[in-house]
């Protein structure tokens, strides 16, 4: 019964139904959703309920090769380039100087840790895959995990998604008292900016019929298919062919206009994600245990880099503080938690640049990532 693809695809679906349940309806929505199917998988799998990475289902490897990348695919539908001129140049620069930052606390990050020791071979791709999703988020830590198949190491990713997480929601903290501290070092008169509330497009609910979409899933099936058959010829990675099309693509008002992509994206990625937990044992999370300080560190480093950067950057252009932690937290978090931060400051101004940052970090984060993993 364990190998059932049927029963296996149930109990996933079933998994990501609790989670979303867990996060939206009791104590545990202070943990992502993101990282609760990924624990959930885990433990469903060391207790024998589904299959684990010894004895893995061809359901995973599927999931793998084709669920994943089309949530990528989904999830970069929204980046839509045209409107980032309404997110004005101030909060652009500040946004590009937050991923130098980034960049920059990655190298660093190398050298404070033995980070052949804690990764082995995983280095490159680990070091590409935290520049990716402190550039913009987890669909670009997800492109790079995939190409140098990280994500079958079930140990090692689950615990860089925990210290990401950990980060994350602690720079949250610090970002939202960052502008009232700032302002006592260097007050400044605060930058208004035009276009600032409109976010009626970003709607979290969409209406999809099945003649929408039969047709999203047709032009992501598509685009798969074609970035596979042009990778076989070239020595461009799939996945990057991939992200390549789907921007193109999200630029088409034609596809904009098709409901459905962002549902499609999230649902993938909890799929995806709950096989991932899958491949967490216990055995090699025993193992992974053994540097999780330092896994943390790496992490922590990071992220402070890019704070110490992106501030004193800030120091010397004279910045709005506000637009500093909410461009900040569109690197770190992404659109959505650099949102919610605009949302707390009250600066209806800086809603849709927030959103609109964090979805150039979603487009752009892919293609870093894989430069730096290959610099490393």
């Amino acid at each position: 019964m364990i190998q059932n693809p049927l029963y296996i695809l149930t109990v996933l679906c079933g998994l990501i139904f609790v989670s979303e349940w867990l996060t939206k309806n009791t104590f545990l929505k202070h943990i992502s959703g993101s990282l609760l199917v990924i624990i959930l998988g885990a433990i469903l799998a060391n207790v024998g309920f589904i299959p684990s990475a010894s004895n893995a289902s061809p359901v995973y490897d599927s999931i793998f090769t084709y669920v994943a990348p089309a949530s990528i695919f989904y999830l970069l539908l929204g980046v839509n380039l045209k409107e980032l001129r309404k997110a004005g140049l101030p909060m652009l620069i500040t946004f590009v100087l937050g991923s130098v930052g980034t960049t920059l606390g990655v190298f660093l990050a190398l050298q404070v840790i033995d980070y052949q020791a804690v990764f082995k071979e995983n280095y490159q791709a680990i070091a590409g895959m935290m520049t990716g999703t402190y550039t913009g988020g987890s669909a670009n830590f997800n492109a790079v995990a995939l190409h140098y198949d990280v994500v079958r190491e079930g140990a090692v990713y689950t615990g860089i998604v925990v210290a990401d997480n950990i980060v994350t929601a602690i720079w949250m903290l610090v970002t939202l008292s960052l502008p009232a501290l700032m302002m006592k070092l260097r007050p400044h008169k605060e930058l208004k900016m035009k276009n600032g509330g409109e976010v009626n497009q970003y709607a979290e609910r969409e209406h999809v019929g099945p003649l929408r979409l039969g047709l999203m899933l047709f032009i992501g099936l598509a685009a798969m298919m074609v970035s596979n058959l042009l990778a076989e010829h070239t020595a461009i990675p799939s996945v990057l062919i991939l992200t390549t099309i789907a921007l193109i693509l999200a630029q088409i008002k034609a596809v904009q206009d098709i409901p459905g992509a962002k549902m499609l994206g999230m649902f993938a990625v909890y799929l995806f994600l709950v096989v991932v937990g899958a491949f967490c044992e216990v055995t090699a999370l025993v193992e992974v245990g053994e540097h999780a300080v330092s896994i943390l560190l790496f992490t922590v480093t990071i992220v402070l880099v890019h704070g110490a950067f992106l501030l004193s950057m800030a120091l010397m252009l004279k910045s709005d503080w506000s637009m500093v932690a909410i461009a900040s937290q569109a690197n770190i978090g992404g659109a959505s938690t650099a949102l919610a931060l605009a949302k707390s400051f009250k600066r209806n101004d800086l809603l849709l640049p927030a959103i609109l940052a964090g979805s150039l970090g979603t487009g752009l984060g892919t293609y870093l990532g894989f430069l730096i993993a290959g610099l490393v």
